[in-house]
């Protein structure tokens, strides 16, 4: 009986989760859409093109891609480390690697600046060298990667959990290394997983703004990076450049993960095979 009724709440209950995505997601999806495209693409080509426009989506661009290239490296390591090796305060290391979801951005960027800022003693420091953090790219990294750092971790270390080891332990045994384990067995499993941190890393990366606002200094041509512009032309009243650049950001993150996505199925078939 439970069944049944389970059953025939069945299309209810998709309707409500369908109407409820709808309304969340695909609505304001749409509305954007329309904001960037009602004057034409001529509108939106012209609007991107603005030099610093072109310029913030550049440096998003090549700033996104190198905090993941980072994060795919250190969070698989450090899943790795969760996962294989007992360690004192393994659980309250565990516990804080998800403590960047619950720090608002904004108080993420105030602790940067309180740390490598010019009145620091760490920034003072730097500076001596010729090294400056904050208001500067290095500081935009290092925002990100704090903001992005979980991801990785967090969709490698279930998957680590749940592998056996009997063919690591088999491959050791007929002479193979520890890097030729990794990569013939090891990396093809995770492969999956490490495509969705990097690829959810890359979408955090590219729409961040709270932590960026702080420690970028956001000076046009240098540090000012695609969403910290496009709420500056919302203030200008320029709804178009805001709309457009907002679209060319969304059309990357949904080309990224469709990417993503035929990656995953190619990884986990060359793995079947």
């Amino acid at each position: 009986m439970n069944n049944k009724a389970i059953i025939s709440g069945g299309p209810p209950l998709r309707a409500a989760a369908l109407v409820y995505i709808g309304l969340l997601i695909i609505l304001p999806i749409c509305a954007l859409l329309y904001e960037a495209l009602q004057s034409g693409l001529e509108t939106v080509w012209r609007q991107i093109t603005v030099p610093q426009a072109l310029v913030s989506l550049r440096l998003t661009l090549i700033l996104a891609f190198i905090i993941t290239f980072i994060n795919i490296i250190t969070g698989t390591a450090t899943a790795w480390v969760l996962v294989r090796y007992e360690f004192p305060l393994k659980k309250a290391i565990n516990a804080i690697i998800d403590l960047p979801f619950a720090i608002p951005t904004v108080v993420t960027g105030i602790m940067l600046v309180v740390l490598y800022g010019p009145n620091s003693i760490i920034g003072g420091f730097l500076q001596e060298f010729g090294i400056e953090i904050i208001f500067n790219k290095p500081g935009i990294v290092l925002a990100l990667l704090f903001v992005t750092f979980p991801f990785v971790v967090r969709a490698v270390q279930p998957v680590l959990m749940d592998m056996e080891r009997e063919m690591e332990e088999a491959a050791q045994t007929l002479g193979a290394t520890a890097p030729q384990v990794f990569i013939r067995i090891i990396l093809p499993t995770l492969l999956p997983s490490i495509l969705t941190g990097g690829a959810l890393s890359l979408s955090r990366a590219l729409g961040e703004f709270g932590s960026v606002v702080v420690v970028a200094g956001n000076i046009p041509f240098k540090t000012l990076v695609a969403p910290v512009y496009i709420y500056g032309e919302i203030e200008s009243y320029n709804r178009a450049g805001a709309a457009s650049v907002s679209f060319v950001l969304l059309l990357i993150s949904f080309l990224i993960l469709l990417a993503i996505h035929f990656l995953q199925k190619w990884s986990r078939s060359h793995a079947s095979a």
